[in-house]
């Protein structure tokens, strides 16, 4: 692609609708395992429309983001994890393990072919999509013997251009995301299906996105659609929902809670409900709620609705823990502050 065309679909993308010229594939058969790994022009690939994973759901995926650093290089944070979770994905839904070599080579190769893509602008980044699904042409309700993985990337810009707003959220009463025993841990489209309902409840309700409570009890803070949350306390503890299967355990998330703690914060992982949380809001013991993944990194919450009314939390303003975790984040995946963690990955030079 000439640079100018390039430079112009780069400007002002809108987030997931722009992509760089190439994919990675890598195709897998039962008792050959995985091959044919190639980086090939990005566009459409030809299916049966008996493809297994149309039918039966066997579709997993992963998101992170590769960042230009000060003196411009590439730079990823913790894609082992992501590969990490992508096997623990692939596990639940019975599907074959891509090896971290494979995942983190792909991804490398990627970025190497499509350098030019990676943005340069202050808070930009190039978003990843890595994706496994069941390629084999069979209709029967057992796992696939063909699979393919794949990975695709697109430029994206700053989440915030003028700081991160405050969001309101919509408590979803009539819908949970995931029960126990089922695949909230996993990250796979299914769940995310499962979850526009809700979403649409709250955009019509005004609120930015949908948050979850347990599936038994229907009392206990979850998440959001995508993202992981953490509430602040007046005497500066930080808790967050406890993993226990029903919540997909966010990169950021771990990230936020050694970040937290280094700061010296008590972190507490442990069930909150929704009767503390607007409690809480009241009296002033809560001082800050944020949610955290991948796309919006840290983002404040400021505003709680549902069909009992609605509460604010700390003014409905940003606070000051939520603003300090996400630059010290932010410094951290950007190159422009020290890794203590080992957390990144240098892709050139």
């Amino acid at each position: 692609m000439p640079a100018e065309d390039r430079a112009a679909r780069m400007a002002d993308p809108l987030f997931g609708t722009v992509f760089t010229e190439h994919m990675a594939t890598v195709r897998y058969i039962e008792g050959k395992g995985w091959h044919d790994a190639r980086i090939q022009p990005f566009g459409p690939m030809g299916m049966s429309p008996a493809t297994a994973a149309l039918h039966y759901g066997q579709e997993i995926f992963e998101g992170l983001k590769a960042y230009r650093t000060p003196d411009g290089r590439a730079q990823l944070f913790r894609p082992e994890e992501n590969a990490r979770r992508l096997r623990e994905s692939a596990a639940r839904l019975s599907m074959p393990e891509v090896p971290e070599r494979v995942f983190l080579d792909a991804i490398g190769e990627l970025i190497a072919v499509d350098r030019e893509w990676l943005p340069a602008g202050p808070g930009t980044s190039l978003y990843l999509r890595p994706f496994q699904f069941a390629s084999e042409e069979f209709l029967g309700v057992r796992p696939a013997v063909e699979y393919l993985f794949g990975v695709i990337a697109c430029p994206v810009g700053a989440a915030f251009p003028g700081g991160a707003a405050p969001i309101s959220v919509w408590v979803s009463t009539a819908y949970t995301r995931a029960a126990p025993g089922g695949t909230g841990a996993a990250k796979c489209a299914g769940n995310y299906a499962a979850s526009m309902a809700a979403q649409t409840q709250a955009r019509e309700a005004g609120c930015d996105q949908a948050v979850f409570l347990d599936a038994v009890e229907g009392r206990w803070v979850e998440e959001l659609g995508g993202m992981n949350l953490f509430f602040v306390f007046d005497d500066g503890a930080v808790l967050t929902p406890p993993l226990s299967g029903t919540i997909l355990p966010g990169i950021t998330r771990d990230s936020v809670v050694t970040l937290a703690r280094d700061a010296g914060h008590p972190v507490l992982e442990q069930p909150y409900s929704l009767a503390q949380w607007r409690a809480d809001a009241a009296d002033g013991r809560l001082r800050e709620v944020f949610a955290c993944g991948t796309a919006a990194v840290v983002t404040p919450v400021g505003t709680v609705r549902s069909a009992d009314g609605e509460f604010a939390v700390g003014g409905g303003a940003a606070g000051p823990v939520t603003e300090r975790l996400r630059a010290t984040l932010t410094g951290i995946q950007y190159g422009r502050a020290a890794d203590p963690y080992g957390w990144t990955r240098r892709l050139d030079g």
